[in-house]
Order: structure tokens, then sequence, then C-alpha cells
């Protein structure tokens, strides 16, 4: 009795460990979204919601309507914060924070123990009878054990989709960003070559009026009428590019239906007057990046499953039965019961697998994940660098058409006029001014775009969230032209 008191306290114990966790934390309905929308508030200064019944449904969506009616057209602060607020991929990223807070609550409750009640030993009337009854209660030790790891291993999976929520909702607002300055770049480049159009158009019917007259040649007229039509197919181009460009941003906003006629301007903002120094944006990129932050407790929640792993290294299933057998017996119209207590102790013996295969496995599985973070936290350095250089260069790069191309052509254009006007250059030259100015001009606002998706790409990478290979980001921008919302 004395061994059997110091066996069901041994096995006890962990019971007592395990009493004071709870799952109070993880039980809320918005369970770990407050550290979400936190995080990413400093970022973005934007808020973001998390909808889980129809009434959060129809006031996000009166918050939308008003945010689209308050304005003429659309700016880009107000595009982010309606992405924030619509965006149904978003909402099914922090169901997933749901799914893990779900986890970490599960993970606080006790293994239900199994009860199994059975009869044996059913006599014939008028014979000597007895019969016995059998009670066990069946519940898993090693669990118990091994509860509060299993505990700390769920939270730091919980905190782990706090952090990648928080990312999606970075990335949803810098894809936002991206997407209104190439929706409106599109649309002021199509202003640009309508313009230029008009110009060619002018071109094209001069030069049929003077092939009319013998003063132009069918070739000289052939090259203006082909340069009309070629510049008729870029334009269409790129308003289709324009289209496409504000529909991209039109799903980003989650917006349907009625919401759908809305506005966006036709050029992008002038430049600042200079840039922001970010000296320290690798310090910032280390300090604040979240994704960098999800691999650290990558690392973390492996270090807590390679401690696991060798807690159950030896002892793979270890349950205690405990439990009651009940014996009554009839003789001579006399019954007779008597109750005896059972305990029992099963586990398998590691005889073949003795765990070193799982250990090995921790073991490989923890290296991988120190390495992945190193490599990240290389990365997000580098990332920084280029981002920010990025923004530097492309300011340069803007500000050189703004101040030097674009004026130089205006004025050579300037000039052509006056000689025209003076009798000593003739309509043609003019014209050829005036669409190398137009060209400039288109030169000058692909400048600009460029400038403003790498200010857009600033905050990824300091914060995380979306691309910040600023070059990659330019080249996609160049080939898909760009567009704009207002049309």
């Amino acid at each position: 009795m004395i061994g059997l008191r110091k066996l069901m306290s041994v096995l006890a114990f962990p019971l007592v460990l395990s009493g004071c966790v709870t799952g109070a934390e993880y039980s809320s309905k918005q369970a770990g979204f407050a550290s979400v929308a936190d995080k990413t508030a400093i970022a973005t200064a934007k808020q973001t919601v998390w909808i889980q019944n129809q009434n959060q449904t129809r006031s996000v969506a009166a918050e939308v309507k008003n945010l689209l009616a308050r304005r003429k057209t659309l700016d880009i602060e107000t595009a982010v914060q309606i992405a924030l607020l619509n965006n149904k991929g978003l909402q099914a990223a922090y169901a997933d924070l749901g799914d893990s807070a779900a986890d970490a609550w599960q993970s606080t409750m006790f293994v239900n123990p199994i009860v199994s009640i059975g009869a044996t030993g059913i006599g014939t009337p008028g014979l000597e009878a007895f019969k016995t009854i059998e009670g066990m209660l069946t519940t898993n030790i090693l669990a118990l054990a091994t509860r509060n790891r299993d505990v700390a291993i769920a939270d730091t999976r919980f905190r782990q989709a706090q952090l990648t929520a928080a990312v999606k909702t970075l990335q949803v607002a810098a894809d936002t960003r991206r997407a209104w300055i190439g929706a409106v770049a599109a649309w002021e480049n199509v202003g640009q070559l309508q313009r230029a159009q008009a110009t060619a158009d002018a071109a094209s019917e001069l030069a049929e009026k003077l092939g009319e007259t013998g003063a132009m040649s069918k070739g000289a007229q052939a090259r203006e009428h082909v340069f009309v039509a070629e510049l008729a197919g870029e334009t269409a181009k790129a308003r289709l590019a324009a289209r496409l460009a504000k529909e991209e941003l039109t799903r980003l906003m989650g917006l349907w239906g009625a919401d759908l006629d809305y506005r966006i301007p036709n050029s992008l903002p002038p430049l600042p007057k200079g840039v922001v120094r970010r000296d320290t944006i690798e310090a910032e990129a280390l300090r604040n990046r979240i994704d960098l932050q999800v691999a650290k407790l990558e690392l973390e929640a492996t270090a807590r499953s390679y401690g696991l792993t060798e807690a159950t290294r030896y002892v793979t299933d270890l349950e205690i039965l405990t439990g009651f057998e009940t014996e009554r017996e009839i003789e001579d119209e006399e019954k007779t019961t008597r109750t005896t207590g059972q305990v029992e102790l099963e586990f398998a013996i590691p005889i073949f697998d003795t765990g070193k295969a799982r250990m090995r496995k921790a073991e490989l599985a923890y290296m991988r994940a120190a390495n992945q973070l190193a490599e990240k936290a290389v990365n997000v350095r580098s990332e920084a660098r280029s981002a920010y250089e990025a923004y530097r260069s492309n300011y340069d790069i803007a500000r050189h058409y703004r101040n030097n191309v674009v004026p130089l052509r205006t004025k050579v254009e300037e000039e052509s006029l006056l000689t025209y006007n003076g009798m000593i250059t003739n309509t043609f030259e003019l014209l050829t001014d005036t669409r190398d100015k137009i060209n400039s001009i288109l030169l000058s606002v692909n400048a600009k775009r460029d400038f403003w998706l790498a200010e857009a790409n600033l905050a990824p990478a300091i914060y995380g969230g979306g691309a910040t290979n600023a070059s990659a980001e330019t080249e996609v921008a160049a080939a898909s032209g760009s567009s704009g919302g207002g049309h």
C-alpha cells in the first residue's frame, strides 16, 4: 500500500504542475487580434478589423461607402484604409489566427480519461453462481507530464500566427499603395499619349493637304500617316493597361457592384522637395521586421519541440489504468460481495526503437530553423539597403527629368516655333520637336512613378509585408505600363 501511494503521488505530480495553465487568453473570439492591430497601425497609421458577425459586416460596409463618398477622387491613403477594412483575403488570414488561438486553447485542456465497465460470470438458475463487475479508468500519463511543454509550444505557434496575420495586413497595405501608384501613373501616360495623338493627327492632316498640292511626296506622307497609326495603337494599349491596373486596385480594396464607380486622380503627386534620410535603416529593419520576428518564433518553437522530443525519447506511450473489480457470490441463498482496487501501468519498452532517429530529426529541424533565421537577418539588412538606395536614386532620376530633360525639350520646341514663325524651319521640323518633347514628358512620368513605387517600398523594407526588391518592382511596372482609375 505504501508503494502504491508513492506511485500515485508521482503520477499525480504532473497534474498538479499543469493545474496553473488556463486557456482564458485564447478563448476570446478576438484572441490575439489587438496585437495585430497595434503592430500594423505603427507602420500604416490605419485601422483594421476582424469581422466575425453580421453587425460588424454591415458596419464595415457602411464605413467603406462613407470613405468612397467623402472624396470625388480616391487618394492613396483612403484606398489603403478601404483595403484594410474590406479585403476578404485579409479576413481569411485573421481566421487562421483564430484557428491558432483555438489550438492553443485546446492545449491547455487535460486529456479526457477513458472509463470502461464490464460484467462477467452470469450464473445458471439452481446452480452455484457468482457475478463479477469490473470497472477501469484510463488516462495518458505522458500527456500530463508534457502538458506544460505542449502549452508553451502552442503559445509560441499562437504568437507566430499573430505576427503572420500582421505581415499579411502590411502586405495588403503595401500592395494597395503600389496598385494606386501604378493606376494613376497609367492614366497620366494615357493623357500624354492623347496629347501626342492630337499633334500627330495635325501633322498627318497637313501632310495630306501638302500631298494634294504636290509639295510633299507620297513616301513622306506615308511616314506621317504610319506614325499616327502606331501612336493610336500605343494609346489603346496604354488605356487597356490603365483599366487593368484600376481593376487590380479594385480587387485589393474588395469592391464590387455599385462601389465600382469610383475615380482616382489622372496624375501622380509632384516630387517632394527632398528625400527622407534613413541613416539607420538596417537597424530599423532588424528591430521592426515582423517576418524576422516570425522566423525567431519558428526557432523558438523548434527548440521547444526538441525538448519535447527529448522527454519522449524513451517513453513513447505511457498510460495509467485505475479501477475496481466487484465480485458478488450467491451460495445457499446468501449473497457475498467483495470489491478489489486495481492499478495497472503499461508502457512500450524501447528495445528496437530507442528514439535516436527522432532525436536526429529534431536536431536537424533546429539547425534548419537557426540557419533560416540567420539567412533572413542577412536578407533583411540587404533589402533595407536596396530599398533606400532605390528610393534615393529614383528621386534623383525623376528630378533630373523634371528639372533638366523636360525644360530643355520645352526650350527646343519654343525655339523651333520661333524659327517656324520666321519661315526658317518647316512645319514637320516643328512637329518633330513637339513629339520629342512629349516622349520626354512620358519618360518623366515613368521616372516619377518609379520614385513613388520606391517610396512605397520603404515601409515593407522596414516593417515587412511586401516585396522590397526595388529594381524588380521597377521592371514589372515598366513592363505593365501603369494605370489610373478616374476613367
